[in-house]
């Protein structure tokens, strides 16, 4: 079985940038790999995907050393087993509020006796049980999880969060921060920035890696200077989108 390059990226430090994805087309992974990304997000919580779908998607990734990573509808221990079953590098689950939370999420991405995780070797990430029976520990050793921090009640219970062990990345999601202050979309805000750069500290103080979505290149390299390492750049629909408005503009004047 192969390693978890995007883990061990982040464990040696290094700042990775990825995209969320909601098409369905797999030249699209393809291309985000050849573009020079780290990972993807395969989206299923705001996306239209199907998991089928996903894992087509998780095999384009694979194919140009592309890390995928899937984001699920919520904190539900079947839909983090299904992630991870498809053969991802990691699973990314949303609205994580609490301790308590954080530890049903690590129940549910990992074996014995890490967690209660699901067990089937018939899967794609067991490579359909050609890999044996004694991989476990080498797949709770190689998958991602990845948690989000996205309200003020979580960044209110962030130092209880990441005490959680097993837990790789927390991503502060910047849009539904705004929200929960009751500024919703406005990102930019001083309230928003402050209260992510005191949310970023506490992640690095406790040995963890800090994640954060960038509208764009300059805020990305603001949240990297602050010490953020795993960057979403983006959406596939939204990049294309605005490589379209370009073009048109470009013609039309």
């Amino acid at each position: 079985m192969r390693k978890n390059q995007l883990k061990q990226k982040l464990q040696q430090g290094e700042v990775v940038l990825g995209l969320f994805v909601n098409c369905a087309y797999p030249a699209f992974i393809e291309i985000c790999g050849h573009a020079g990304f780290d990972f993807v997000v395969i989206d299923l919580e705001h996306g239209p995907l199907h998991p089928l779908v996903a894992e087509d998607l998780c095999r384009a990734a694979d194919c140009v050393g592309l890390s995928p990573i899937v984001r699920v509808r919520q904190n539900d221990a079947p839909q983090i087993q299904r992630a991870l079953d498809i053969g991802s590098a990691g699973v990314q689950v949303p609205q994580i509020e609490s301790q308590r939370d954080a530890l049903a999420v690590v129940r549910g991405a990992k074996y014995s006796p890490l967690g209660e995780r699901g067990l089937s070797f018939y899967t794609r990430a067991g490579v359909y049980s050609s890999a044996g029976t004694q991989i476990t520990d080498q797949l709770n050793a190689e998958s991602l999880v990845i948690v989000h921090v996205e309200g003020k009640r979580g960044v209110d219970n962030l130092a209880e969060i990441v005490s959680v062990p097993h837990i790789d990345v927390i991503f502060l999601g910047p849009y539904d921060l705004s929200q929960s202050l009751g500024i919703p979309g406005q990102v930019q805000d001083p309230r928003v920035i402050e209260l992510m750069q005191n949310a970023v500290g506490t992640i690095r103080n406790a040995g963890k890696a800090v994640g954060t979505f960038a509208d764009n290149p300059e805020t990305a390299k603001q949240w990297i200077d602050t010490g953020v390492q795993y960057i979403a750049l983006g959406v596939d629909v939204g990049v294309f989108l605005r490589a379209c408005q370009t073009l048109v503009k470009a013609v039309r004047g």
